[in-house]
């Protein structure tokens, strides 16, 4: 029996294999994936924002890409992964409204994917697959022994990235 280890929104959380990581709902949030290729470690974070700096209530950290991301590796390196073992998988981003109004400050999904992007390439971590944007809501699960990446979408099926 594989232990589910369910991630909230705002939420992070590490396996070591053969665990799954999984988080439901993901809308304009992303889902950063990261998987220790060698010690098959893996994490995941459901952020809701790209940036606490503009945020006055900023104290979760998994609620930001640029904070997030950082402290899931921490996080992961304090379990045994090795840093430039780690590569990243994200998905989510979605726009889920249509606004008259095209200003960037609406579009929170196309904002989250940009500061992953960003983070990550700061951390010099590749992503090496993504499913991201388009206008319907997703759920992944992680998988630690593989580092596959399952997304179920409503009407769009399940894919492997």
């Amino acid at each position: 029996m594989i232990d589910m280890i369910k991630v909230g929104m705002a939420d992070m959380n590490t396996t070591c294999s053969p665990g799954v990581l999984t988080t439901l709902g993901l809308g304009s949030c992303v889902g950063i994936c990261l998987h220790d290729t060698s010690t098959k470690i893996s994490g995941l974070v459901h952020i809701m924002l790209p940036s606490s700096e503009q945020i006055k209530n900023n104290s979760n950290e998994a609620k930001f890409a640029d904070t997030g991301i950082v402290k899931l590796v921490e996080d992961m390196i304090k379990i045994g992964a090795k840093r430039n073992k780690i590569i990243s998988k994200i998905a989510g981003g979605a726009q889920m409204f249509n606004f008259n109004d095209s200003s960037e400050i609406m579009r929170i999904g196309n904002r989250n994917v940009v500061a992953t992007k960003e983070i990550l390439k700061k951390l010099n971590i590749p992503i090496v697959s993504e499913d991201t944007g388009g206008n319907h809501g997703r759920t992944i699960e992680l998988y630690s022994e593989t580092g596959i990446l399952l997304v179920r979408t409503i009407g769009y099926g399940t894919k492997q990235i």
